[in-house]
């Protein structure tokens, strides 16, 4: 059976992931508060964030800018999506 969670992001019922995606306490949190379309949503936005500074993931300190854009993008002040954007529907898909 899937596991379903309220995912912080997209603020409804949606199958969770199947494992913290990060090790630690931020990965649990992760786990038990994210939908896997949520983290779907963080894996385009770390991509874009790697692409638009040029990070280098070898780099301990590109890993812990990550760490802190993770964290901020699930949990921080601005964390769900933004008002005038309508969440994809239960099959994930976009609105026009």
């Amino acid at each position: 059976m899937t596991r379903m969670v309220h995912c912080v992001k997209l603020g409804r019922e949606l199958p969770g992931l199947t494992r913290p995606p990060y090790p630690g306490e931020l990965g649990q949190r992760v786990y038990e508060n994210v939908s896997q379309e949520g983290w779907n949503l963080w894996l385009q936005h770390m991509t874009l964030l790697v692409n638009h500074y040029g990070l280098n993931l070898a780099d301990p300190r590109a890993t812990e800018i990550l760490r802190e854009e993770l964290e901020a993008f699930f949990f921080g002040e601005h964390a769900g999506l933004p008002e005038d954007l309508t969440p994809p529907d239960q099959d994930g898909n976009w609105p026009p």
